[in-house]
Protein backbone atom coordinates (compact mmCIF):
# COMPACT_ATOMS: atom_id res chain seq x y z
CA UNK A 1 0.00 0.00 0.00
CA UNK A 2 0.99 3.53 -1.34
CA UNK A 3 0.64 6.11 0.99
CA UNK A 4 0.77 9.94 0.26
CA UNK A 5 2.87 11.50 2.57
CA UNK A 6 6.23 12.42 1.90
CA UNK A 7 9.30 13.51 4.04
CA UNK A 8 9.76 17.13 3.95
CA UNK A 9 13.42 17.12 4.98
CA UNK A 10 16.17 15.30 3.29
CA UNK A 11 16.05 11.70 4.48
CA UNK A 12 19.21 10.49 5.98
CA UNK A 13 19.13 6.82 4.71
CA UNK A 14 22.03 6.10 2.66
CA UNK A 15 20.47 2.91 0.79
CA UNK A 16 18.77 3.33 -2.04
CA UNK A 17 15.45 2.62 -1.82
CA UNK A 18 11.85 3.75 -3.76
CA UNK A 19 10.48 4.15 -0.08
CA UNK A 20 12.70 7.01 0.28
CA UNK A 21 11.58 9.91 1.68
CA UNK A 22 8.54 8.29 1.73
CA UNK A 23 8.22 8.09 5.62
CA UNK A 24 4.85 6.15 6.22
CA UNK A 25 5.69 3.98 3.58
CA UNK A 26 9.36 3.96 5.07
CA UNK A 27 8.32 3.04 9.05
CA UNK A 28 5.12 1.00 8.14
CA UNK A 29 7.24 -1.30 5.90
CA UNK A 30 10.26 -1.72 8.50
CA UNK A 31 7.97 -1.93 11.15
CA UNK A 32 6.44 -4.32 9.19
CA UNK A 33 9.64 -6.32 9.14
CA UNK A 34 10.75 -6.16 12.46
CA UNK A 35 13.41 -3.36 12.49
CA UNK A 36 13.30 0.24 12.01
CA UNK A 37 14.01 3.42 9.29
CA UNK A 38 17.08 4.97 8.59
CA UNK A 39 15.76 8.29 10.06
CA UNK A 40 15.41 6.74 13.88
CA UNK A 41 19.61 6.06 13.99
CA UNK A 42 22.38 8.24 14.16
CA UNK A 43 24.38 8.96 10.94
CA UNK A 44 27.01 6.15 11.97
CA UNK A 45 25.16 3.47 13.34
CA UNK A 46 22.68 4.18 10.09
CA UNK A 47 25.73 2.99 7.90
CA UNK A 48 25.64 -0.59 9.15
CA UNK A 49 22.16 -0.80 7.47
CA UNK A 50 21.38 -3.15 10.84
CA UNK A 51 17.85 -2.07 11.70
CA UNK A 52 16.99 -4.31 14.37
CA UNK A 53 15.64 -3.39 18.15
CA UNK A 54 19.10 -4.54 19.90
CA UNK A 55 21.38 -2.24 17.10
CA UNK A 56 18.36 0.94 17.68
CA UNK A 57 19.09 0.53 21.44
CA UNK A 58 22.49 0.38 21.47
CA UNK A 59 23.08 3.64 19.18
CA UNK A 60 20.53 5.46 21.86
CA UNK A 61 22.56 3.97 24.47
CA UNK A 62 25.89 5.20 23.40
Amino acid sequence: MTCPCNNKIKCPCTYSCPKRGKCCDCVAYHVGSGGFPACFFSKSAEATYDRGYAALKKDRES
